[in-house]
């Protein structure tokens, strides 16, 4: 049976080379966004404009991702790996080397399609290349990778953003995506899939015209105040048509692109459900606890960094925790304790407040990035335990699509609910700043209504208030959803020792 897998050395070549592919498109992700600001001034955008260098990334990734799968069937997945890696690199340098907007924009478009293969790709080469025994591990070793990536990137950007200069967060991938090429070509074997059917290109576009036009939503959403703008409410109709045609052509079209049996197996569908929450939990706890920490209690970029690695240190003990026993024990189970752990982290999250030290935060971060571990590993077990070998390039495409949409839509909905609900709580306080209110007497003669200092002062600390109220409604909401999705754990068929069924290379 090992004949069937590379040898040991072997495997450990193709696994590092590939974990840094995909760190590298992991950190792409968050390591930008600290350094907009110089980005700005540096090209000489305005706020609205320069924002679209993240905006054309996460477009051309979310458009990219559901079409890798059939290139790796039709040409091989290491062709495509080495390509993808390859343009990766050579936009990362573009980026670097950009000098005005429109360069920076279109090179950061070229990185989202190069880069979108890389994770998915990534994921369905370690299941491969790993005999089943070892696949609980393999998985907890990829999952380092890309949910390590979003949390370090922040940091990482900061850093380098102020030691150097905005330029080095794209230079950074270069030297790693040279070694990620090397390594590939050296050691990874090609396969693709015989009597392709022909490609589905009014399904790819239908899917793709969705993707977008949602991607595009979500991001611009907020900047646009969401549906008093004429593009959001487009952008909102193109995303439900498309999505209806989709839906309506994948189950009606003789060779659809995306097939539908994909979908007909239970754990794979449950999964991607567990896996968009997924997606929230890493990237729009994240996005809130951030800015919560740098503008309400005033951390710099390289403390707020400190204060949530030990998100990112849970997460690697419990991936390899549960990468020894993911083969003993049912997948489900651990998956429910993931779950769990998650919502204790946000119940505390729930309960901070403005006169804390930074240990809360320490604490909590480390309890989520333990659930976060416990998460990813056996939902992607159990995904990929009963979902037939020729389906593998598709449904990884798939699964990653899932938890990049889960991100995005995290994201946006929380920040939609923080700002809105700071601007309401912000009135109600507001209302009880009045001269007959007897509390105010209190505050004498330190306040007084007739100097604006003291009024400036006092609206400074209630929208302070009003905004760190407007997080802990975000954390409770976060709580919710999170043990509303424990139940569908229990619809997922369990899995004999929870291990993956091996896939063989069908060569042409």
């Amino acid at each position: 049976m090992s004949g069937l897998y590379p040898d040991p050395t072997a495997r450990r070549l193709i696994t590092t080379s590939l974990m840094m592919a995909t760190t590298m498109v992991a950190l792409d992700g968050t390591i930008a966004n600290v350094a907009l600001p110089h980005m700005q001034s540096s090209v000489s955008a305005s706020q609205e404009q320069i924002v679209w260098v993240l905006t054309s990334y996460l477009i051309a990734t979310a458009v990219a991702t559901p079409l890798c799968g059939w290139l790796a069937d039709r040409f091989g997945r290491k062709r495509v790996m080495l390509i993808s890696v390859a343009g990766f690199t050579l936009a990362s340098m573009a980026c670097g080397i950009a000098t005005n907007l429109h360069e920076l924009v279109l090179y950061r478009l070229v990185q989202g399609l190069c880069g979108a293969g890389l994770v998915p790709l990534s994921q369905a080469t370690m299941l491969d290349i790993n005999p089943p025994d070892r696949v609980g591990k393999a998985m907890a070793v990829f999952g380092m990778g890309t949910i390590m990536g979003p949390v370090i990137g922040p940091t990482l950007g900061g850093w380098l953003t102020d030691s150097f200069s905005w330029r080095w967060i794209f230079f950074v991938n270069v030297p790693f995506g040279i070694l990620a090429l090397l390594g590939l070509s050296a050691s990874m074997t090609e396969s693709r899939v015989a009597n392709l059917p022909r490609f589905d290109l009014m399904g790819f576009a239908f899917l793709s015209i969705f993707v977008g036009a949602l991607q595009l939503m979500l991001d611009r959403g907020q900047q646009l105040d969401w549906f008093s703008s004429w593009e959001v409410c487009i952008e909102a109709g193109a995303a439900l048509l498309f999505l209806y045609l989709t839906v309506v052509h994948m189950w009606t079209a003789k060779h659809p692109f995306i097939r539908p049996a994909v979908f007909r197996d239970r754990n794979f569908l449950t999964g991607s459900i567990v896996g968009m929450q997924l997606g929230v939990l890493v990237y729009a706890v994240l996005a809130l606890v951030a800015p919560m920490l740098q503008h309400l209690m005033r951390y710099p970029v390289m403390l707020t960094g400190l204060v949530t690695m030990p998100r990112g240190i849970g997460t690697m003990i419990s991936m390899y925790t549960v990468g020894q026993f993911i083969g003993r024990v049912d997948a489900r189970h651990l998956l429910m304790m993931g779950l769990f752990l998650c919502a204790v982290s946000l119940y505390q999250m729930a309960h901070l407040s403005l006169e804390m030290g930074s240990w809360p935060i320490v604490v909590a971060g480390f309890v989520q990035g333990l659930g976060a571990g416990l998460v990813f590993v056996p939902v992607t077990t159990i995904m990929f335990s009963t979902l037939g070998p020729r389906y593998r390039n598709e449904g990884a495409a798939l699964n990653s699509l899932s938890r990049n949409m889960g991100a995005a839509i995290g994201i946006s909905v929380l920040q939609a609910l923080t700002i809105r609900n700071t601007a309401t709580v912000e009135s109600r306080l507001t209302e009880g700043v009045r001269p007959d209110n007897p509390i105010m007497d209190m505050r004498l003669p330190d306040f007084d209504f007739n100097l604006p200092s003291s009024v400036a002062g006092i609206e400074q600390e209630i929208v302070r208030q009003a905004t760190m109220v407007a997080y802990l409604d975000s954390f409770w909401f976060l709580f919710l959803v999170t043990l509303s999705v424990i139940p569908v754990v229990l619809l997922m068929k369990p899995t004999k020792k929870a291990t993956v069924l091996p896939n063989l290379p069908i060569m042409d």
